[in-house]
Parts: structure tokens; sequence; C-alpha cells
């Protein structure tokens, strides 16, 4: 059983993978251009409220009033890291959904080109070559039905992850505001 490559059909492959690698690579500029903005501002703000903090800080009266400022100027800056941590998940999670849509139009697309490359076969084969032809097809549908079911848990093991992060962000929040309120209470 052969199967001829035309010279458009070569190209057409060629082009579409430039493509692809393309696409793949703007997406990578693009998050790593958002990663470089929010680590910009991230360093701008922080170092903005670090000032800021210090000053009112040194201009406490005594130390009571030292450790209560101390506990209330520490739930923003938890709350703020946690606001950081979770925007470098998002994008990185963006990133990610958006190499996973390409790979699957690939995957999609090869599939294609190969059920009609298997039709052409079967139509110019010789007599009883019909049940290899069948048991390739088979075989592509298998792999294809494997592909689905690992690409399917790798989503609910992502959704699970997510989960879990917002969870647990939540409650290392919570814990520190707890934490602030008891020392501001302790301080005064």
């Amino acid at each position: 059983m052969r199967m001829y490559t035309t010279p458009e059909q070569f190209a057409a492959s060629g082009k579409a993978n430039i493509e692809a690698a393309l696409t793949v690579a703007n997406a990578a500029f693009a998050s790593v251009e958002r990663l470089a903005a929010l680590n910009l501002n991230t360093a701008r703000t922080l170092l903005e409220e670090s000032i800021a903090n210090t000053k009112a800080l040194l201009s406490a009266k005594d130390a009571q009033e030292f450790v209560s400022l101390q506990a209330a100027l520490a739930q923003p800056m938890v709350e703020k890291a946690v606001a950081y941590n979770r925007s470098v998940y998002e994008i990185a999670t963006q990133s990610q959904e958006e190499v996973s849509k390409l790979f699957e139009a690939q995957v999609a697309e090869l599939n294609k080109s190969v059920a009609e490359a298997l039709d052409k076969a079967a139509k110019s084969a010789p007599a009883g070559s019909d049940v290899a032809v069948a048991a390739v097809k088979s075989a592509i549908a298998a792999a294809n039905s494997a592909y689905d079911s690992v690409n399917k848990a790798a989503k609910q093991v992502a959704e699970i992850a997510e989960a879990n992060v917002t969870a647990a962000t939540n409650a290392t929040v919570k814990v520190v505001g707890t934490a602030s309120k008891a020392a501001s209470k302790k301080a005064a």
C-alpha cells in the first residue's frame, strides 16, 4: 500500500507546521510579556508600600503602637503576595491552555489526514486488503480514544489542582488575618 505525497501537500504541511510553531512562540512571548509587566508593577508597588510602611512604623510612639501597626500592615502584604501568586498561576494556566488547544487542533488535523490517506489507499488497494485497512483504522481509533481519555484526565487533574490552590490561598489569607487581629488585640 503506497501513499504518494504531492509537492503541494508537502508544502501545505510545512506551512501548517511553521504556523503552529509561530502560534506557540507568540503565546510564549505574550505570557513572558504579561509576567514581565506583572513583575514590574509588583516591584514598583512593593517598593512604594515598603517605604510608606517603614515611615509608618518609624512614626510609632511606643512599642505597643509599633506592634499594632506591624500587625495591621502584615495582612495587606500577605493578600498582595497571594494575589501576585494567583496572577502568575493564571498566566501559566492560560498559556498551557493555548498550547493545548493548538496541540488538540494539530492532532485533529493529523487524524483527518490519516483517515483521508487510508480511504484513498483502501480505494486503490488490491482486493482482500480491506482487513488490513480496517485493522489500521481500528488501531487509530483506539489510539484516539486513549488520547481523549488521557486529555480528559489531565483536565480533571488541572481543575482539582486549581481548586486546591484556591482553597490553600483562601486559608492562608484567613490565617494571617486572624493572626494579625490577635496581634493587634494583644498590643492594645
